[in-house]
């Protein structure tokens, strides 16, 4: 039968999916709209599993802070390119899949996977997608903190960098300012009693080889040492570092001087960790025009 412009616009209108592939969909259908839709969903799922293999490491970082301010969340939410990371189909995705982690508190990603977006579960939006925008999209990760009496802060950095604050005292600019240094000096932890024991053992280890290549005498090695993991910790710690906005104090002396403390944070930044595959361009292009 004759496949009307009406029906194409409907279709594209129902799935989001391009002329030509509505067109395809309803001459296989025959015209009938429901069992071109479901279709096409059913090709969507396997156009989603060939897809997820492949590397995903561009994206964004949402964030969502609930209506009495006492929780905050933040997710990161991956695709193949950039092009893909600011369309607001894959932004709209990544807030929903934030505010689901916000209102359900998930265990884990695969929780996450399995929570109502409307109806349907983010893992079939998730699928739709792929099928939509041609691309691998994941969920990587989220953070979701209940403040139990500090005042939350955030920052974010266009949409590639978020971050996530818990302040107890100081005036109601100090949660974001935290942030942004967070953000900008990339903390591990809040302070030297937080840092993780393998980690110290490590630096520990590669400082005492360093020192003892000098041939001084052991007692001087180990003030060596301890002088040069003194630094390292205060390199890696926030309450070590100097303050982003102003360098001649360090975060804890600005937090002493405000009467206030720092209860948690976490940073998000798209991709960090993923190792990213080296691609041919014109490979690329032609592996899109072939549908691949």
């Amino acid at each position: 039968m004759a496949i009307t412009a009406a029906q194409v616009k409907e279709l594209r209108e129902r799935t989001g999916a391009g002329m030509m592939e509505c067109k395809k969909a309803l001459v296989e259908a025959d015209g009938d709209m429901d069992t071109a839709i479901e279709q096409m969903r059913i090709s969507g799922l396997a156009k989603a599993d060939k897809k997820a293999g492949r590397t995903a490491a561009e994206g964004v970082i949402a964030t969502a802070l609930s209506a009495d301010g006492k929780t905050i969340a933040m997710v990161e939410v991956n695709c193949e390119t950039d092009f893909v990371a600011k369309g607001d189909d894959f932004t709209g995705f990544a807030d929903a899949v934030c505010a689901a982690v916000l209102a359900e508190n998930p265990a884990d990603v695969a929780a996450l996977a399995d929570s109502s977006n409307g109806g349907d579960s983010l893992e079939h939006t998730r699928q739709e997608l792929v099928s939509k925008l041609g691309e691998n999209i994941q969920i990587r990760r989220f953070a979701r903190h209940e403040s139990s009496g500090g005042t939350l802060g955030e920052y974010m950095h266009g949409q590639r960098i978020g971050v996530i604050t818990d302040v107890t005292g100081g005036d109601e600019s100090l949660p974001r300012d935290i942030a942004m240094h967070v953000a900008a000096s990339r903390p591990v932890c809040i302070g030297a009693d937080d840092v993780p024991s393998e980690m110290l053992d490590k630096e520990k280890q590669i400082l005492e080889a360093e020192a003892a290549d000098s041939g001084k005498p052991a007692e001087i090695v180990e003030k060596m040492v301890q002088g040069r993991l003194r630094k390292y910790l205060a390199e890696i710690t926030l309450l070590g570092q100097p303050f982003v906005k102003d360098p001649d104090q360090t975060v804890e002396k600005l937090l002493k001087a405000g009467g206030a403390s720092v209860g948690y944070f976490a940073r998000f930044e798209v991709g960090e960790g993923i190792e990213k595959k080296q691609e041919n361009f014109a490979e690329e292009v032609m592996a899109q025009v072939k549908g691949e």
